[in-house]
C-alpha cells in the first residue's frame, strides 16, 4: 500500500506543473486588455504603460510566467488588479463559502443516487422501476440552472419560503439561517450531480447481480438483502466512485452558473467577475485551486480503490 501512494504521489507534482502551465496559456489567451480594464476609456498611452510596467505585463511572456509560478510556489499568489487586496484574501474569502455550498449539495447527491441506482437496478420493468428510470432520466434532461430557476419560482416568488438571492452564512454561527440561503442552489446542483451518479451506480449494480459469485451466494442460502448489502454493493460501488469524486470536484470547484444565479459569494462567482475583469491574478489563482482541488480528490479516490479492490495495488 505504501509503494502504491508513492507512486500516486509521484505522478502528482509532473501533473500539476503541466496544469500550471495550460492554466497560464489559457489564461494568457483571453481576448482583451486589463490595462484598458483598469485604466478606462480615457487612459492615455503613458497611462497604460504604466499600468502594464506595474502588472509585469511589459515581460516577456516566458518571464511573466517563472515569475507566476516561483511566487505562487512560495504561497504569493499576487494581488488582484481590481480590489487591490491580495489574491490569498480574496480566495480564502470564497473558498469556505463553495465548500459548504458542496458539501451541502453532495448530501443531497448521495441520498439521490444510491436508494434510487439501486432501486432502479433492482426493481427492473416493474412500475416502481419505470418510474425511478423516468425521474433519472428527466433529471439529467435539466440543467442546473434551469432546476435554479424553476426552484426560485417556486419557493422564493411563489411560496415566499426561501431567499432567491443566496449569501453566505457559515454553518456553525447560524445553521438554520446557513441552511436557508444554501438550499436552493445545493437542490439545483444536487438533483442534477444525483440522477448523473445514480445511472452508474443502478449500471454498475445491474451488472453485477449477474455475475457467478451473487449466484454463489444466493445459492447459499444468503437473504436478498445480505446478497445486494454485502456482496454486490462493495464492487459496484467502484465505477461510482470515479464518478461522485468527479461531481465533488465540480462542485468545490465552484458552480458558476449556479453561483452566479443566486448571487452566492463563492468560487463560482468569483472567477465569472474575474473573466469580466480581466483579473488575471484572480483568474490564474481560482483555475489553479480548482486543478489542485481536482488532483487531490483522483488521490483520494486512488486511496479508496486500493482499499476497496486490493488487487489495484499490484498494478
Amino acid at each position: 500500500m505504501t509503494s502504491f501512494l508513492l507512486r500516486r504521489l509521484g505522478q502528482f507534482v509532473p501533473v500539476l506543473l503541466l496544469a500550471a502551465i495550460a492554466v497560464w496559456a489559457v489564461v494568457y489567451a483571453l481576448p482583451g486588455d486589463p490595462t484598458t480594464v483598469l485604466g478606462g476609456l480615457d487612459a492615455t498611452p503613458e497611462q497604460i504603460a504604466a499600468i502594464r510596467e506595474r502588472l509585469g505585463l511589459d515581460k516577456p511572456v516566458y518571464l511573466q510566467f517563472l515569475t507566476w509560478l516561483a511566487h505562487t510556489v512560495q504561497g504569493d499568489l499576487g494581488t488582484s488588479s481590481t480590489s487591490g487586496y491580495p489574491v490569498t484574501r480574496v480566495l480564502g474569502d470564497a473558498v469556505p463559502a463553495t465548500a459548504q455550498l458542496a458539501v451541502l449539495a453532495m448530501l443531497i447527491t448521495v441520498v439521490v443516487a444510491v436508494p434510487l441506482g439501486m432501486i432502479a437496478a433492482l426493481a427492473g420493468h416493474t412500475r416502481t422501476g419505470r418510474l425511478v428510470k423516468g425521474w433519472l432520466s428527466l433529471s439529467l434532461a435539466t440543467p442546473p440552472f434551469w432546476m435554479g430557476l424553476l426552484l426560485v419560482i417556486a419557493f422564493s416568488v411563489g411560496l415566499r419560503a426561501l431567499p432567491a438571492a443566496s449569501r453566505y452564512i457559515p454553518v456553525w454561527e447560524d445553521p438554520v439561517g446557513a441552511l436557508r440561503n444554501m438550499i436552493l442552489p445545493a437542490l439545483a446542483l444536487g438533483i442534477y450531480s444525483g440522477g448523473v451518479l445514480a445511472r452508474f451506480v443502478a449500471a454498475s449494480l445491474s451488472e453485477v447481480m449477474d455475475s457467478d459469485y451473487i449466484r454463489t451466494a444466493r445459492s447459499k442460502g444468503a437473504s436478498e438483502a445480505r446478497v445486494v448489502v454485502r456482496h454486490a454493493m462493495r464492487n459496484s460501488l467502484l465505477p461510482a466512485l470515479t464518478i461522485g469524486g468527479l461531481q465533488l470536484g465540480s462542485l468545490l470547484g465552484g458552480a458558476v452558473v449556479i453561483e452566479v444565479l443566486f448571487s452566492y459569494s463563492g468560487i463560482g462567482r468569483l472567477l465569472f467577475n474575474a473573466v469580466a475583469e480581466r483579473d488575471y491574478a484572480i483568474l490564474q489563482a481560482a483555475i489553479m485551486f480548482v486543478v489542485v482541488v481536482f488532483l487531490i480528490i483522483n488521490l483520494v479516490i486512488d486511496v479508496l480503490y486500493a482499499v476497496l479492490d486490493p488487487r489495484i495495488r499490484l498494478r
